[in-house]
């Protein structure tokens, strides 16, 4: 898809994606009552409160989990506390206390140093609900709700230092993993695999076959594709295909972040699964990257990069020579290549707004790129984003397109599992 193209959903919202609404966040839930001063949309709100506040905390890019993380407890703490037990019967003015009170507190113990933020926050919500015993309420069941999540996911192991646990790759050898150009830094994100998940029975519930073999018709045109599309400044890649490399080459967890905002401003659903769409997001990005870490450090399969400059060395694959000079589009993360962790994400993220929203928006969703700045690109189907970082990775030079096609599936399967389990989480 081109940038700025838009192609007009005529997807309509099938009976799956409502009973996934249904399991997800509780289809019961009563539609909050009207009040009489202005209101605000206290979930858009605290949604811009929590991006600002996590984008701020001293969290380095190798621990993207850790940001869903703080995501996923602050906004499980929220569809808690206004699950229907507990706000059916109850004044709009409860759901809007306990929401801020509950991310609130959650944010304020998991990022300390933006308290202040938080509560000149808090102040502004509590400040539009008049006094009284809803308002009480819904601070008092907020706060708990926070203190009981946070306490379920104390010591989970998914802070920097653990997700970013020592790893000694293997000794050299045909298809291992190694460190890579230009830094050939440590590995990252090996110590994710040890987390607690959210959802997940274990971290290997869902782990992939392994990778194509050496020297395999597969295994070759991987190569083959990515040596000549891949490679910085490639006379074979379109100007198009340059662009949609450099887009992605962001995080997805900022990239989606402003995706997951657009069908939250967007959803006429009631408040309470608004909410939960944004909890039940987040703890299937958590459990996805546990479970793609868990698949990367099995199989430990080296990265293009470092395959392509020693194609010959007893790699299986004589009809190849070594190009010791070959560089990728963009510089290669420190991990192994299958399955590819942005493609991982991807298809998590596409499982879960199709489950809980349909195919796509309503209307078209705009996102930007801090790694393309100033280019925009316009979505009117959650799959057609799937696509592009499938692509985007090939096109950059970072992963074979077997990596990129495992990782979407790796994902959809973690996110439905998630989906289908959610439940246990708002009881």
């Amino acid at each position: 898809m081109g940038r700025g193209s838009v192609v007009r959903r005529r997807v309509a919202r099938g009976s799956a994606a409502v009973v996934a609404v249904s399991v997800v966040v509780g289809a019961t839930a009563a539609m909050p009552h009207a009040i009489a001063q202005p209101t605000a949309d206290v979930a858009l709100e605290w949604y811009d409160v929590s991006a600002a506040t996590v984008n701020a905390a001293d969290i380095p890019a190798s621990a993207q989990i850790t940001k869903n993380r703080a995501w996923a407890i602050s906004w499980l703490a929220a569809a808690r506390a206004i699950r229907p037990e507990l706000a059916t019967g109850q004044p709009h003015e409860y759901e809007q206390a306990a929401i801020a009170s509950a991310v609130h507190t959650a944010l304020s113990d998991l990022v300390p140093s933006r308290q202040a933020e938080l509560n000149a926050a808090l102040a502004r919500t509590l400040g539009r609900i008049p006094d009284g015993p809803a308002e009480k309420r819904g601070v008092r069941i907020g706060r708990e709700q926070a203190r009981f999540v946070l306490a379920d996911r104390e010591n989970d192991g998914l802070d920097p230092e653990s997700v970013n646990g020592e790893y000694p790759p293997g000794e050299p050898a045909p298809g291992v993993w190694q460190p890579t150009p230009p830094t050939y830094g440590a590995a990252i994100q090996a110590g994710s695999r040890y987390a607690k998940p959210f959802l997940l029975d274990d971290p290997a519930q869902f782990r992939l076959g392994p990778p194509p073999e050496l020297g395999s018709e597969r295994y070759r045109s991987d190569l083959a594709e990515v040596r000549a599309l891949g490679v910085a400044g490639s006379a074979a890649r379109t100007d198009e295909q340059t662009r949609t490399a450099e887009f992605w080459e962001q995080s997805t967890q900022e990239a989606y972040a402003w995706v997951l905002r657009s069908a939250l401003e967007q959803s006429r659903q009631p408040l309470f699964q608004r909410v939960g769409m944004v909890a039940i997001f987040n703890v299937a990005l958590v459990d996805t990257q546990i479970a793609t870490s868990d698949s990367k450090y099995t199989y430990a399969r080296w990265r293009p990069v470092t395959a392509i400059r020693a194609a010959d060395d007893g790699d299986g694959d004589p009809g190849t020579t070594p190009d010791a000079d070959w560089t990728p589009e963009a510089t290669t993360p420190l991990h192994p290549d299958y399955p590819s962790g942005h493609n991982t994400y991807a298809g998590a993220a596409e499982a879960v707004l199709t489950a809980l929203t349909g195919a796509g928006p309503d209307e078209a969703v705009t996102i930007g790129s801090s790694t393309a700045p100033g280019e925009y690109r316009t979505y009117a189907e959650w799959s057609q984003l799937t696509d592009e970082v499938l692509d985007a990775r090939v096109w950059s030079g970072l992963h074979t397109r077997t990596a990129d096609e495992a990782g979407v599936v790796l994902g959809r399967d973690v996110a439905e599992h998630d989906l289908r389990m959610a439940f246990r989480l708002l009881r």
